[in-house]
């Protein structure tokens, strides 16, 4: 049986505390012998009665609790922005951590498990750590480091925390290719070598003897005790790796209490049920990038999590306009079709499920039509359709489909593994063979995107309008990507019953031209605009 020496100071709120002290209470440690080591450094007298009734608790069960109280209190502040840390009190950290390391060599342990108080464990983190056999590695977790930014790891490839940003973004350029392959492999469960990890770190016995420490290296700028070790570590030949089997919960700010709450309730089940932990998956080694040349040197296998092509795709009233062909272009090359039926009172739901014969087909139906508020109709299609897990999503409307040679060229496009979203031309046509280019109407000027590689887990953020709010995430600019030569044709205008419809559905919903062009809106009914021949 191993034991295990689990180590954490401890300064927090009650609230958090006690999810906390809740989450190790309830850990699976089958062959595993527990005890615990806490600096208590609270400022609040009611914390610190949480960690002795804890103590008593456990120590009933015959389980060891070490408390030593803080000869000192540091200020520490905490705010629904970010966490505060002094030099002062990043160096008393790393004396703790370390006298915690000196204590597991001392008495033998065969693991020390470091971690900080607003972290909730799942149940079966610890077996999963323990048996890895890993020197180093850490259970993930997820934080959104400043409020409105996406959830990003506390694990990274080198130097602070690249390859993100300090701010907790990614923006795209240098680094942002390589961010976004590390996001997706971490998402998946696995065990993976990472250049720095902390809060929630297994030091097994072989690190444990070795000359490890969190102290401050001084000839060192980075901050943080956590890099000085990880920098230590790889000095002396350890490697670090993360286990993503068992994800942590970071409780960074008193607005995550009721997420706190469902996890823990949603993993209180496994507990009960005592499940046993998965085999790990093999461990994939990401390699970092040359610092000359675009981040492009992630190594990366990612199992299929659901269909390679899904066609996403919202239609309203479309039987006696372009769906047939629409779905005869579309049906040659995707794997799944996600159709929400926005309200149609005419035979549109029976063409759907005619043409998209033998292709698995998710098929909604809205009782009433949402388009009056486009963002929650967008957002809707967007949730039916990354249920199915799609490596990748193409979304289009339903009067719109490439140009022919589109089905030859899209596998090599599929196949890019470092590209997360391809943006094409749009042409407007005016008739069957000719499309508009004037002042209003030359779509075709810019790119835009149709096609998404969809990254589970990645925190996606609509544009909150309730008419053009696009098709997509407003954020997908953010994961690296690229323009395509490949046409898109939109027959939506083509016709002048359609021209005339559309005109008067515009005026409805947005007299005041409040969120398109006054004059474009006019400019549908020129008797005579400009038209070009198209040419395949």
């Amino acid at each position: 049986m191993k034991r295990i020496l689990i180590g954490s100071p401890i300064r927090q709120k009650p609230a958090i505390l006690r999810y906390f002290l809740s989450s190790l209470e309830r850990m699976l440690t089958d062959s595993l012998a527990i005890d615990f080591y806490f600096i208590d450094d609270n400022d609040n007298e009611e914390s610190s009665q949480l960690i002795e009734d804890f103590m008593t608790k456990q120590q009933s069960n015959g389980i060891q609790v070490t408390i030593k109280r803080s000869d000192s209190i540091t200020p520490y502040a905490r705010d629904e922005f970010t966490h505060y840390w002094s030099n002062d009190l990043i160096d008393k950290v790393a004396n703790w951590k370390d006298d915690m390391i000196q204590s597991a060599r001392e008495q033998h342990y065969d693991g020390l498990f470091l971690i900080d108080s607003d972290l909730l464990l799942h149940p079966q983190a610890l077996q999963s750590l323990a048996s890895s056999n890993k020197e180093i590695i850490s259970t993930i977790f997820w934080t959104q480091w400043q409020p409105n930014t996406m959830e990003l790891p506390q694990v990274w490839l080198k130097d602070t925390y690249w390859p993100f940003q300090s701010d907790g973004t990614i923006k795209d350029g240098f680094g942002a290719e390589v961010a976004a392959n590390f996001i997706i492999m971490l998402r998946k469960p696995g065990i993976y070598e990472v250049g720095g990890l902390g809060a929630c770190t297994f030091i097994n016995r072989s690190a444990l003897e070795k000359p490890i420490s969190f102290r401050t290296i001084m000839n060192l700028s980075m901050w943080g005790e956590d890099r000085h070790f990880c920098i230590r570590a790889a000095a002396i030949g350890i490697k670090l790796h993360v286990d993503t089997h068992f994800p942590a919960f970071h409780v960074y700010r008193d607005s995550d209490l009721a997420r706190a709450k469902l996890f823990m309730e949603t993993t209180q089940a496994l507990v009960e049920e005592g499940a046993a932990a998965p085999a790990p998956a093999p461990t994939l080694t990401p390699k970092p990038a040359p610092t000359q040349a675009p981040a492009n040197g992630l190594t990366i296998h990612i199992a299929n999590a659901g269909p390679k092509l899904v066609l996403s795709m919202i239609v309203k009233n479309e039987a006696d306009r372009y769906l047939r062909e629409t779905l005869e272009h579309h049906r040659v090359y995707i794997d799944h079709a996600v159709i929400i039926d926005d309200g149609s009172t005419d035979h549109t739901g029976d063409i759907v499920h005619e043409y998209l014969a033998g292709i698995p087909l998710t098929y909604i139906r809205n009782e009433s039509s949402q388009f009056h508020n486009e963002v929650k109709l967008r957002t809707q299609q967007w949730q039916e359709t990354i249920r199915k897990r799609p490596q990748w999503i193409l979304n289009m409307d339903a009067d719109e489909y490439f140009e022919e040679k589109f089905k030859d060229e899209l596998p090599a496009l599929l196949n890019e593994a470092h590209t997360f979203a391809y943006l094409f031309r749009l042409y407007d046509f005016w008739s069957e063979d000719h499309y508009r280019e004037d002042h209003y109407w030359n779509a075709h000027a810019v790119y835009r995107p149709f096609l998404l590689k969809y990254v589970e887990g990645y925190s996606y953020e609509w544009k909150q309008t309730p008419q053009h709010c696009g098709r997509f995430p407003q954020n997908i600019y953010s994961v690296p990507h690229k323009t395509s030569d490949l046409r898109v044709k939109h027959m939506g205008w083509a016709r002048p019953q359609d021209r005339l419809y559309k005109y008067e559905r515009y005026k409805l919903l947005d007299p005041d031209a409040a969120y398109g062009w006054k004059e474009q809106y006019e400019s549908i009914l020129d008797e005579a605009p400009n038209l070009v021949k198209w040419l395949e």
